[in-house]
């Protein structure tokens, strides 16, 4: 059933109000599945196909993350940098350059283009990057191929933070939030899986390029049929198209409350007025320094050290690497299908608070493990177990909590520009504490690094403990205004 044509059109977002209660609205009741009405929550099944297509973009994060680590020999080898260990760092570090300017420019994409255009040119680079780097005869052009496909990398993730905390009910957003994690930690083990043949097939790392056109290619192409941000719509003024996109996606028994929602958090802001240097003045700085600080603090963790250091972990462990990848991408998963099943029902801060007060604790098993004199085999299983912990814990919090948290709390006007700023912080970070680990771990020792990393988790756990606010079950015009208040 649609809505009456007469009210699609353009409409300010002040003159909201007279359109719903001129009565235009016509509502829909949405039967559940025992054909009794639901007058509490909307419909689940009507958003999660649109959340699902959206996380398509997080599986191609997770996937080009991931690719090139297992043939990155063979790479090496067919392009004629065998041995040049700073070479090869450049063909798994080149996509961060790439992330980093596709991550700071989501923000303008987003509000410029829309949500759903934003997704469909994240996918663009993905397929001309992937088939940049699958034709590759030289290094030049495997590096170009990488540094594309980051650009895509960077762009898709903010982008779909920001899509699944707007299409969502309150009721299920941090379980759809969670999706996020658990496709990317899916992208990471396709990744594993397609790369295991590169030792009997010559060329075979072309092949695992060429794959990750079909999901993109999946993703702009469904996005086609997905549904518009309804807060997007209602920002530029497409009241009546808001609507509509809330019918679709929350039933339309639930339309007119959701825009009723937004008309009382609207501030009059304007998504084209508002520069990045004013994200840092004003009632905007207090959620913006929330969000940079615990993006930084999430990498500042060390959690990344833990991914590098594995496979040598393993390694002096007697593990094969293909077993021990798939052990710290079962414990990954784990993590994140609990945060999932968790995310509704304990709350996102709870879950913060746990994660890296469970991460200083790893951190710290992994200091004693390689510091204190123990039996060999017990240095191996305390080492082991502290790293498969870190990754448990940070999936089950730290790394799926923050994107959705921060899609939530930053105001409808502000989102999408916040969270380019915030994920780049994130890039930035990420990039000096994998450029440095190795040096610091030389130079002071596993003991000291690792306390070190310790030490940033229970800061960030007391930094989450003070600042941050429980948004479950909460909408998102509701956390708007208890953040900010109005003046």
């Amino acid at each position: 059933m649609r809505l009456n044509p007469s009210i699609h059109k353009r409409l300010p977002p002040r003159e909201t109000m007279s359109t719903l209660d001129r009565g235009d609205f016509v509502s829909v009741r949405v039967l559940n599945g025992t054909g009794q009405e639901n007058n509490n929550n909307p419909w689940w099944k009507l958003s999660f196909p649109h959340v699902f297509v959206a996380t398509l973009s997080s599986f191609l994060f997770g996937y080009h993350t991931g690719v090139v680590n297992e043939p990155l020999e063979s790479i090496s080898r067919d392009l004629g940098f065998a041995g040049n260990t700073l070479e090869e760092g450049l063909v798994v570090s080149m996509c961060l350059g790439g992330a980093f300017l596709g991550c700071l420019f989501s923000g303008w994409v987003a509000d410029k283009f829309g949500r759903r255009r934003a997704f469909q040119l994240s996918a663009l680079p993905m397929i001309i990057g992937a088939s940049a780097s699958a034709s590759a005869g030289t290094l030049a052009s495997m590096l170009l191929g990488r540094f594309i496909v980051g650009t895509g990398m960077g762009l898709g993730p903010p982008v779909a933070s920001l899509y699944v905390a707007e299409v969502s009910p309150s009721f299920v957003r941090g379980r759809y939030g969670s999706f996020i994690q658990i496709a990317t930690c899916l992208g990471l083990m396709a990744s594993f899986f397609i790369g295991i043949p590169f030792k009997e097939f010559e060329g075979w790392w072309r092949i695992c390029f060429w794959v990750s056109i079909i999901p993109a290619a999946l993703l702009a192409l469904c996005m086609e049929f997905c549904a518009e941000s309804p807060h997007w719509l209602y920002k530029h003024g497409k009241i009546g198209e808001a609507e509509v996109e809330f019918e679709r996606l929350w039933g339309g028994s639930h339309v007119k409350s959701a825009m009723a929602e937004l008309l009382r958090s609207n501030r009059g802001d304007d998504v084209e007025t508002i520069s990045f240097l004013q994200l840092f003045c004003g009632h905007h700085f207090k959620v913006v320094f929330i969000g940079s600080t615990l993006f930084a603090l999430q990498q500042l963790s060390g959690i990344n050290s833990v991914f590098y250091f594995s496979s040598t972990v393993f390694k002096s462990a007697g593990v094969p690497s293909e077993l021990a990848n798939a052990c710290v991408g079962a414990a990954n998963l784990s993590g994140s299908i609990a945060a999932m099943l968790l995310m509704d029902k304990l709350g996102r801060k709870v879950l913060l608070l746990g994660s890296f007060i469970g991460m200083a604790i790893s951190m710290g098993l992994q200091a004693a493990a390689m510091s204190i004199n123990l039996p060999k085999s017990g240095d191996l299983y305390l080492s082991v177990g502290g790293m498969l912990l870190c990754v448990l814990v940070f999936a089950l919090g730290a790394g799926p909590v923050p994107g959705l948290l921060l899609s939530e709390i930053f105001p409808n006007g502000i989102r999408a520009k916040a969270m380019a700023l915030c994920m780049s912080v994130h890039w930035v970070v990420n990039f000096f504490v994998g450029f440095l680990f190795l040096r610091l771990l030389e130079q002071l020792g596993p003991l000291i690094l690792y306390s070190i990393f310790a030490s940033f988790c229970l800061l960030a756990a007391i930094f989450v403990n003070r600042n941050v606010m429980e948004t479950k079950g909460k909408s998102l015009q509701e956390i708007e205004i208890a953040l900010l208040p109005s003046e």
